[in-house]
């Protein structure tokens, strides 16, 4: 069952520009996420406890969208706005409720820029609206010379391996399907890539295994790819550390030590651990010719 809410903003301006996905804008059309993913850092947060149970539909939220856009574009303070920064734009009751896309239609009226992270193959239905705007968006003057995209499609994943993303992303496509998305938004002539994050340690960050995910999606025609590390957070039942530390007891007793000695009393892992996972994926990148980041 989805909640029907009404919230008082939608448009999230972020104090500085995000410098991963380049977005001075966020829009989150839903809260909490059918698609359930064990690691989700939302489930840190207020918001994560009994995702799928307490996914709510902000019902009001184009309307909200087109007084605040109508202000930002009169005083031309023009941004990509990221659908969506903390729950997925494309979940199953989108078909349905289509507030996604008739976001995207008044992020289209007002010319903005957009960045689409998702791990759904719906996406591919709003393929018609994201054509214009990036034909129409006006980007920022100092992204302009660098980007020269007004609409941006990344497809996340966090392993290639079938079998553990379906005990870690229960509620979502396969690895596969958002391959074979993203294939499909490529061939339609979009810059569209991969948020391969997070890279699970000892699960999916070899170097044979990185090296497998970069070659794939480079074989699949991405632009681009992201590689980051897993953060785990908080401490309560429905948390994304408690929910991951019972998934690895349960399927791999046998890394809870490392992942102890990796992380600590942190929520991220070592920095030496993320310095080798950004030079291993720069210097994969740069072997299969595919960029390390959007620009």
């Amino acid at each position: 069952m989805v909640n029907e809410i009404k919230v008082k903003s939608i448009l999230n301006k972020h104090k500085k520009r995000d410098d991963w996905f380049l977005d001075d804008y966020s829009v989150n059309p839903y809260s909490g996420c059918s698609f359930n993913c064990i690691y989700c850092y939302i489930r840190g947060s207020k918001y994560g406890e009994n995702m799928a149970k307490t996914l709510s539909a902000k019902i009001n939220a184009p309307e909200l969208l087109e007084k605040q856009l109508s202000r930002r574009a009169k005083r031309g303070e023009y941004g990509i706005i990221a659908l969506s920064s903390s729950t997925e734009p494309y979940m199953p009751i989108e078909e349905k409720l289509k507030l996604t896309r008739k976001l995207l239609e008044i992020i289209l009226k007002y010319r903005f820029p957009v960045e689409i992270a998702t791990k759904s193959k719906l996406v591919l239905r709003d393929l018609d609206l994201l054509k214009e705007i990036a034909k129409n968006a006006i980007l920022p003057d100092d992204l302009e010379p660098k980007l020269k995209h007004g609409a941006i499609i990344s497809f996340s994943i966090s392993t290639l391996d079938e079998k553990l993303a379906k005990i870690l992303e229960p509620g979502a496509p396969k690895p596969i399907e958002r391959l074979d998305a993203m294939k499909r938004c490529k061939e339609r002539g979009f810059f569209t890539g991969i948020c391969f994050i997070p890279v699970l340690p000892f699960l999916s960050d070899s170097e044979e295994q990185v090296e497998e995910t970069i070659k794939t999606v480079k074989e699949y025609g991405a632009d681009f790819i992201f590689v980051g590390g897993l953060t785990l957070f908080g401490k309560g039942p429905a948390d994304c550390k408690t929910l991951y530390y019972k998934f690895l007891e349960k399927y791999h007793p046998e890394l809870v030590p490392k992942y102890k000695s990796l992380y600590r009393i942190f929520f991220a892992p070592s920095k030496e651990y993320q310095k080798e996972l950004e030079e291993k994926s720069r210097r994969l990148c740069e072997r299969y010719g595919i960029k390390n980041g959007i620009i």
